[in-house]
């Protein structure tokens, strides 16, 4: 309980609680590895001039990528970056399990001593947000720098645009602790759905339905289910009137068939749940403006980025635990 406390109070001094109107406005649910994460990010923050919410924004890609990955081993502590041990002890060292920084340096490793301890392990979390900011400080540290590192470090500009995504809602919200989710349209409304996975669709040429319907009633507002960034909004001769929202998990949601979209919500928005994006409709399966083809309702998909590709996969019992999440919490206000 002393060791939890102490972890607190130094995150409270490096400015981890939320300004009073944002904190209300989140309520976000703090862990103790919330706490650990951020203390070390700011910790990095004041060693290397590098803000803490960029290194927050690459370590949640990498840890999200590590999630949907085989090849990948779990992370040894908080951080997810990854140095594979050629990269970390330098592509001739004869010991791929160097941890001697000279030795490193000298076989062209990148891996360096982030904590002066005298060693240099891939598995330490400051030896690796070090490493890391090592690589990334030969650009600088302003924003376009910096994403010219990020291309360097990962060869991919979806992954630069994730990470940049990332470090935006994280600077926004000023915690790491936004785990929070909301079902996609108010319980008092009148919907349903239930699952069509996989169910075969005509229009455009035969393909599978990669998504969940939720029909109801033109207007229902239709609601971010997690925290994210606003990627896309606009038109799709599929989709209609749709709008696609990344998340800090490397998860693209999509909302299809709008009949309208929130005024406030444009693409660069950063977004939390609850927050309304648009209105059910039945927009789609033609050119801008086509609607009425259909009975009004929400299709909902999901991507996930692996750092290398994206696919879909099943929203629906995920649509079905913050259903019953939404519910347990009303029921106790």
């Amino acid at each position: 309980m002393k060791k939890w406390l102490r972890l607190f109070l130094v995150a409270s001094c490096i400015g981890f609680i939320l300004p009073v109107k944002q904190a209300q406005a989140a309520a976000p649910s703090y862990s103790k590895e919330d706490v650990q994460r951020l203390a070390l990010y700011k910790k990095m923050e004041t060693i290397t001039n590098i803000p803490w919410y960029y290194f927050a924004g690459v370590d949640q890609y990498e840890r999200s990528v590590r999630r949907a990955r085989t090849d990948l081993p779990k992370a040894a502590g908080l951080v997810g970056i990854y140095f594979s041990p050629i990269q970390w002890s330098g592509p001739l060292n004869p010991n791929m399990d160097d941890k001697n920084p000279g030795s490193i340096r000298i076989f062209g490793g990148a891996g360096m001593d982030g904590n002066n301890d005298g060693i240099a392990d891939r598995n330490n979390d400051e030896d690796l947000l070090y490493t890391f900011s090592d690589f990334i400080g030969k650009y600088g540290f302003d924003e376009e720098n910096f994403k010219i590192g990020l291309w360097d470090f990962y060869r991919r500009d979806k992954a630069v645009s994730i990470v940049m995504e990332n470090a935006k809602i994280y600077k926004s919200y000023g915690t790491v602790a936004l785990t929070r989710h909301s079902f996609v349209v108010p319980l008092r409304s009148n919907y349903s759905f239930k699952n069509t996975w996989g169910d075969r669709r005509g229009y455009g040429g035969l393909r599978i339905h990669e998504g969940t319907d939720i029909f109801a009633d033109y207007g229902v507002p239709v609601k971010a289910t997690s925290y994210g960034f606003v990627e896309m909004k606009g038109w799709n001769r599929f989709g209609g009137w749709r709008i696609g929202i990344r998340d800090i998990n490397n998860v693209y949601h999509y909302f299809a068939h709008l009949s309208s979209f929130n005024k406030g919500i444009k693409k660069g928005s950063i977004v939390e749940p609850g927050m309304v994006v648009g209105y059910v409709g039945s927009s789609g399966y033609g050119p801008p403006g086509t609607s009425g083809k259909f009975p009004p309702h929400l299709h909902y998909g999901m991507y996930r980025d692996n750092g290398y590709t994206e696919w879909a996969f099943d929203p629906y019992p995920y649509l079905r635990a913050w259903e019953r999440q939404d519910r347990i919490a009303s029921r106790k206000h």
